[in-house]
């Protein structure tokens, strides 16, 4: 069984998700982990060092010819909750800001989506799986039995993804995360390929006035709701 977990940047999708998994026995795969891989590894072949910057770097259509030349050699493994990069423990850092700023560039990078696809699929065809992103309902796994588009508002996303930055001893202004998290949602819903949408049989949830356990309750009444 798949279930496919999609929304917005800051949404809670992988905290959810991971959570989901644990709890019915699934392997758990985060997408957005992989294309956070990929924005890594093309910020590092740009030299640029300084991974708490705000800083704009990266672009679809100049960098995606650098991408396709370094694809072939990036060996992303996903194992428990830390990713690898080339067997580096990269988990921290590709939640940095840089890499948060540059993410949709590299995921509107059709060599990218078309080759992180087909190992995301080939994953979940493995065993039964909770997967989040932004297109798993859509294109990644459309036969998905059960489909999640989990959202909140820009500003109760900024105030989540702030407490992880605050973790990471980074001080960030709350009013421009919220203006970062906007123009990302406008990058994902308005890219050519894979935008993000909302599949037609997805259920929407929610989440500014729940708790994790209410969002992750909800869930597990509809798995099981599918299962019977």
């Amino acid at each position: 069984m798949i279930i496919a977990i999609d929304g917005p940047a800051g949404s809670g999708k992988s905290t959810i998700a991971k959570l989901l998994a644990e709890r019915l026995g699934y392997q758990y795969i985060d997408t957005g982990a992989m294309y956070r891989a990929v924005t890594l590894a093309l910020l590092r072949c740009r030299n640029q060092q300084d991974f708490n910057s705000n800083e704009q770097l990266l672009d679809k259509y100049i960098d995606a010819e650098l991408a396709a030349k370094i694809l072939p050699s990036l060996d992303i493994r996903l194992e428990a909750k830390n990713v690898y990069l080339n067997n580096e423990d990269v988990s921290l850092e590709i939640r940095s800001p840089l890499v948060s700023n540059n993410v949709a560039q590299v995921a509107a990078m059709a060599v990218v989506r078309e080759q992180l696809v087909a190992k995301q699929r080939l994953m979940g065809e493995s065993a039964d799986c909770v997967m989040d992103g932004r297109d798993i309902g859509t294109v990644v796994f459309p036969q998905a039995a059960l489909k999640i588009f989990l959202t909140a508002s820009a500003r109760v996303r900024a105030q989540r993804r702030m407490k992880d930055y605050t973790a990471q001893g980074l001080i960030i202004d709350i009013e421009s995360l919220t203006a970062d998290i906007a123009v990302r949602d406008k990058q994902d819903s308005e890219r050519e390929i894979s935008p993000l949408v909302k599949a037609a049989d997805a259920i929407e949830i929610i989440s500014d006035d729940m708790t994790i356990e209410q969002v992750l309750a909800k869930i597990v009444s509809l798995e099981l709701q599918i299962k019977s």
